[in-house]
């Protein structure tokens, strides 16, 4: 997926923390996702990372690598999917459950994702 349709749709995204937790906040948590991206993107192509069926990053296997990356961008979505529930009167479930969609529709080739019964496969 090309960088910038993945910042455009986060931005979208990132839109509804901004009202609701304030715009310093939200431009952080942007800013940590874009940094992140390069690794999350080379450890997707790795089929190291893929996305479940819930809007996170999750290992595939048993091998692990850059762990704290995941960690921590799996803790800013799910800071941005509360702000987006809040504003929206939904639960961060939902929202999650919404924006795995999304992933699913831009997801390259080859990427793993996990469908609605919790198996995992390759797009």
């Amino acid at each position: 997926m090309k960088r910038n349709t993945i910042i455009a749709i986060w931005s979208v995204l990132i839109l509804g923390l901004m009202i609701t937790n304030g715009y310093s906040s939200a431009q952080e948590i942007k800013q940590r996702m874009i940094e992140r991206l390069p690794v999350i993107t080379a450890l997707k192509l790795k089929g190291l990372v893929g996305e479940d069926n819930r809007g996170y990053l999750q290992f595939i296997g048993q091998k692990k690598e850059n762990e704290e990356v995941v960690t921590a961008e799996n803790k800013d979505r799910q800071m941005v999917y509360e702000a987006i529930a809040k504003q929206q009167g939904a639960t961060v479930e939902l929202v999650g459950q919404h924006r795995a969609i999304q992933i699913y529709d831009k997801a390259l080739p080859g990427e793993w994702l996990q469908d609605a019964n919790g198996k995992w496969y390759q797009k």
